[in-house]
């Protein structure tokens, strides 16, 4: 099962490019961040012709999340939905759209685009920091119900020094702070693991390059955008890559999609049976 997770940076302005890949790598579910479009003006058709489900959560210019599959979704979830626990006043999370998720295979995903923070000085960052707070806090309630989670997406933090490409000048900076790396291992607690290190322990792998000074020509980038799979998933990971190419596009997006294989030809999850949530491609 070929997953992958892209912010694209405006789903009209990237759709014939992420069509174009979509028929080269045949991804099952592909987790899209800052559609940058309303629902109802989301180009589902595309999609749909090439046998994929689409499920949206967006807004006008900015954010906005997708998911596209080759399976319909179950239990499809837009926002903290339910979250009892969270410490924040959930309302001030509720205008941007930044969460979705849906169950497939008996695994739930989870697309987030994680809010950038501008600066460690700014309003901003504070809304980052408690958005994290808040998304822990969601992943506490669904770990509770016993869910096989698959948590991806745009995160706007390098995890650590590894994933930036010069960590002395960035040093405690935006996406390389303490703070907020403290903020996503509260996300994670240990519970998820960062498939890409499972195959790759050394430095020089980005997922974005700032579209500023020839970044992606001289290799100046981040690996900010993750995927990360319950612990009980990790024998099923087959691989983790990061697929640099379409960076390399005219007008593309300043990320590049991430993809991992997992084999659940032997998983012991609940398959959907309903022939009604099945394409033949």
């Amino acid at each position: 099962m070929l997953i992958a997770t892209w912010n694209v940076n405006s789903i009209r302005t990237r759709l014939t490019q992420i069509i174009d890949w979509i028929n080269q790598v045949h991804p099952d579910v592909l987790c899209l961040q800052e559609t940058k479009v309303t629902d109802d003006s989301f180009p589902c058709e595309p999609f749909s012709k090439l046998g994929y489900f689409v499920e949206v959560f967006g807004q006008k210019s900015y954010n906005g999340v997708a998911i596209i599959s080759k399976v319909k979704p179950e239990n499809v979830k837009k926002g903290f939905y339910d979250c009892t626990d969270c410490d924040q006043n959930i309302e001030i999370f509720q205008n941007q759209k930044r969460l979705i998720s849906g169950e497939i295979y008996g695994i739930r995903f989870i697309n987030v685009y994680v809010p950038n923070g501008s600066s460690l000085e700014s309003d901003k960052f504070e809304y980052k920091i408690n958005w994290l707070s808040c998304l822990a806090s969601f992943l506490d309630e669904q770990e509770k119900k016993g869910e096989l989670i698959c948590l991806m997406g745009d995160f706007n933090i390098a995890p650590s020094n590894l994933d930036i490409h010069d960590p002395k000048k960035y040093e405690g900076g935006i996406m390389a702070s303490k703070k907020e790396r403290n903020a996503l291992n509260n996300v994670l607690k240990g519970r998820f693991i960062d498939s890409f290190r499972i195959f790759e322990k050394s430095t020089g792998h980005w997922s974005w390059w700032d579209y500023r000074n020839n970044a992606y020509e001289l290799n100046k980038g981040w690996r900010i955008d993750h995927i990360y799979i319950s612990r009980e998933l990790s024998s099923k990971l087959k691989s983790s890559v990061i697929d640099s190419l379409p960076r390399g596009n005219l007008r593309p997006s300043d990320h590049a999609p991430v993809m991992i294989d997992l084999d659940l030809d032997d998983a012991n999850l609940d398959f959907f049976e309903d022939d009604d949530n099945f394409l033949e491609i």
